[in-house]
């Protein structure tokens, strides 16, 4: 879930940056030190705005440097269990499909793409249904549930995710027309009656 997040913190300026315009420095501080960054309260945080400050700069003894207190607001990404998502298949593995979900990577594990026996297709980078034909492959777009989280470092981080439940899938597959049978069925043909008209 993207959400807004206010966080409070005590920056420190260098010399170098004096010549900025306080909220500036301060901005690009902030974000060269949260941008990118995966906190297990906040989630993902993808972009530093709105930056104020009391203006009032503490300098310790012996050190060029400025420290000053500032509030920003963080746009953060956070997965929630149970949480509907949508994302791009990234990577096809012989034991599951990575998912790009915005800022995060999930899995989807191969048991949990499809009721299907799938096929694994080292060459194609894709997933073949036995019965259904159906096919996961790289740069499909898809809609799962999270169901495990384990958030530790951006690169550390396990989003668990299932298509096996309605409305869950491939998008081609959840809006697919099904097909009706080609063989349509005939009425019985009724008996025409021996009388002839007198």
């Amino acid at each position: 879930m993207y959400q807004l997040v206010e966080i409070e913190d005590i920056v420190r300026v260098p010399p170098e940056l004096f010549n900025l315009p306080l909220k500036q420095a301060l901005k690009q501080l902030l974000a060269e030190k949260y941008e990118g960054k995966l906190d297990r309260d906040v989630g993902s945080i993808i972009l530093v705005t709105e930056v104020s400050s009391d203006g009032i700069g503490k300098v310790i003894p012996g050190e060029g440097s400025a420290y000053y207190n500032a509030v920003f607001k963080a746009l953060t990404y956070k997965p929630e269990l149970q949480e509907i998502v949508e994302g791009k298949v990234i990577e096809i593995v012989e034991f599951g499909a990575f998912v790009r979900l915005g800022p995060l990577d999930g899995l989807i594990h191969v048991s949990q793409i499809t009721d299907d026996y799938l096929n694994y297709d080292p060459k194609g980078h894709r997933f073949v249904g036995k019965e259904s034909k159906k096919v996961l492959a790289e740069g499909d777009i898809v809609r799962a549930r999270i169901v495990t989280i384990s958030l530790k470092k951006a690169k550390e981080n396990k989003i668990g995710l299932t298509m096996r439940q309605p409305g869950l899938g491939k998008l081609e597959w959840i809006y697919e027309v099904p097909q009706k049978s080609s063989k349509a069925k005939e009425k019985p043909k009724g008996k025409k009656s021996g009388k002839g008209k007198k």
